[in-house]
């Protein structure tokens, strides 16, 4: 297993939460979350095999121990918990670079450019990163 299929997988779990978190209404109240916005099971199916074929794949490489981030992150989506799902997703991305640093890994350059757009589209999934609210509530 390359660090290129790590990123393939990432990049399917984040095309999955992309289209998840489109059909979220953009403000949802503590009081009134959604229990019944779930995603679909076709979309719950792609992300389990997914996360099923990376950890078929990464046993006895230096990404087995990610596993568990992808079991969590699969865990969260099930139930529709969107951020319980990027949080995991985001942990990986640090970890490969960690793994980048200590010279465990390579990364080449056109895989380094993936992880950030993966980080930058999970990162704008967050509340609170909405640029086109930038200068709200500062009064007048």
């Amino acid at each position: 297993m390359q660090t290129a299929d790590v990123l393939d997988a990432i990049g399917g779990l984040v095309a999955q939460l992309k289209v998840y978190a489109a059909k979220l209404p953009p403000i949802v109240h503590l009081s009134a979350v959604p229990t019944g916005v779930k995603p679909k099971f076709e979309a719950i199916e792609e992300y389990e095999e997914i996360v099923s074929r990376f950890r078929n794949q990464s046993s006895g490489t230096a990404y087995k121990g990610l596993n568990d981030l992808f079991v969590e992150s699969l865990e969260a989506f099930e139930v529709g918990r969107l951020l319980g799902s990027v949080q995991p997703l985001l942990t990986v991305l640090d970890h490969l670079e960690r793994m980048q640093r200590d010279k465990e890994i390579e990364i080449g350059r056109i895989d380094e450019k993936r992880t950030g757009e993966y980080r930058a589209v999970l990162n704008k999934i967050l509340p609170g990163n909405k640029p086109e609210l930038d200068g709200a509530g500062r009064g007048m």
